[in-house]
């Protein structure tokens, strides 16, 4: 039995009481080789993105000030919970980082096009001093922590801010760094989040990707389980913000979870089971203010619910486009033309839908878009619609369960509907709605599935 993976976000680190919670959880999994990462602080990632902005506009020395209140906040936690040498320890790095992220900032505002490599070092700097702090006081309460720097575990490609990782290093190096660690009794910690490139140079995985972090060294250590640690009990079956009654999911399967998380779910980040269920390594979502809590268990045992639909998710901001061409009919290649131009932009496609003639896509992530719709007009008429949402109503078998369907749309039956997807994957049915009339149909279609159960 491999070790267990504690990843703790960012409100699980954020004050002097959640680590005090922190040191709690992980003392009772001493048992079980705990290995830990950590998020930066809450606030703290923001504030350091913030700060490359403000240098690379030539406001390097307003760029540090305004990032100075959160530099504080770690000395702040460690005037609280630590003393004598080990508060000096703290400080010291807390110190020592002011002054690198000083010097990284200046280069910025004199040479811009250092920008992107050197954000992903400058915003490393939030994992690393949370890792270094949380060590610092699990050694205070008798814990043998030891920081472990994740740049030598987690190894990706050179892309700045969105690097990709690559696995068979990453296996290689995570299990050399730790397991020895393991194996005398440390409990190493890790930031989530950062890594490096073959070439040493510091990268990160893109917002979230903390949770990809604690996948990955899960995966390579063949870990008991992977535990999640936010401030929510699990995945729930909606988006309490929308559905106030929402209740928490006893266990989910790695599809289930997967599409929940994609299609708008925040309790975990969408790549963190794709390393899991290569390895077959559970994975729970547990909630640091209520450890007692056992959260939801993801793994690959399928369960069918009552009435086919574990829960509903829904994402904002979607923007559809629509290309019209009657060069599609009998035509190869059309489609691959059309992928390879998302792929050129680097943009992500969430659902797709094909007529005769015409193709029908979403994409959350518009930064892109004016030249993806540049080359798409080479291939034929474009249509763009902002300003909608998508809902994922998800539940393993859902596509052979009869009714669901019917029952869904009849719901939502005076909602415009404007693109629907089912069959691509047999646990999920997905479609638009404009994002004015969202939280309405997700409140309906709660009520509908679960107000009986």
């Amino acid at each position: 039995m491999g070790p267990m993976v504690l990843k703790f976000g960012g409100t699980s680190v954020e004050d002097a009481a959640a680590m005090r919670r922190l040191v709690g959880i992980v003392r009772d999994r001493i048992p079980q080789r705990p290995v830990v990462v950590v998020s930066a602080l809450r606030g703290v990632t923001d504030a350091l993105l913030q700060a490359v902005r403000l240098a690379s506009g030539g406001e390097a020395g307003a760029g540090l000030e305004q990032l100075d209140p959160q530099l504080e906040r770690h000395l702040h936690i460690s005037a609280e919970l630590l003393e004598g040498k080990q508060r000096e320890a703290v400080e010291r790095v807390v110190e020592v980082a002011r002054g690198e992220i000083r010097d990284l900032l200046r280069i910025v505002k004199g040479h811009p096009g250092t920008r992107l490599p050197l954000q992903d070092e400058l915003v490393a700097y939030g994992e690393r001093l949370s890792a270094a702090v949380t060590a610092v006081i699990l050694r205070s309460e008798g814990i043998a922590g030891r920081m472990v720097d994740a740049r030598g575990c987690i190894v990706t490609t050179d892309e700045h801010t969105q690097a990709v990782p690559i696995p068979t290093l990453t296996r290689e190096r995570t299990r050399a760094e730790l397991l020895p660690l393991v194996a005398e009794g440390y409990v190493p910690v890790l930031g989530g989040f950062i890594a490096s490139a073959e070439n040493g140079a510091t990268t990160t995985l893109g917002r979230g990707g903390s949770d990809y972090s604690a996948a990955m060294v899960g995966a390579a250590l063949e870990a008991a389980e992977i535990q999640i640690w936010t401030d929510v009990t699990g995945f729930l079956t909606a988006d309490p913000r929308v559905v106030p009654d929402a209740r928490p999911l006893a266990r989910l399967s790695y599809a289930e979870a997967a599409e929940l998380a994609f299609f708008g779910a925040k309790v975990l980040h969408p790549k963190t089971i794709q390393p899991a269920v290569e390895t077959n390594v559970p994975v729970r979502i547990c909630n640091s203010r209520q450890p007692e809590m056992p959260g939801t268990l993801i793994d690959s045992r399928a369960e069918l619910s009552d009435g086919g639909v574990k829960a509903i998710a829904h994402k904002p901001g979607i923007t559809l486009v629509q290309v019209t061409s009657t060069r599609m009919l009998g035509a190869y290649g059309f489609l691959r033309a059309l992928f390879e131009i998302f792929e050129k932009h680097r943009t992500g496609v969430d659902i797709v839908t094909t007529s005769e003639v015409s193709v029908s896509l979403s994409v959350d992530d518009t930064r892109r878009l004016p030249a993806i719709l540049e080359d798409l007009r080479q291939l034929g008429s474009v249509r763009v619609s902002h300003d909608n949402a998508i809902i994922c109503v998800v539940g393993e078998g859902i596509e052979n369960i009869p009714g669901v369907a019917a029952r869904v749309f009849g719901t939502v039956s005076d909602i415009n509907v404007v693109l629907i997807s089912q069959g691509a994957s047999s646990i999920n049915l997905t479609f638009v709605v404009s994002e004015d009339e969202v939280t309405s149909a997700v409140a309906r279609l709660h009520a509908a599935f679960f107000s009986g159960l």
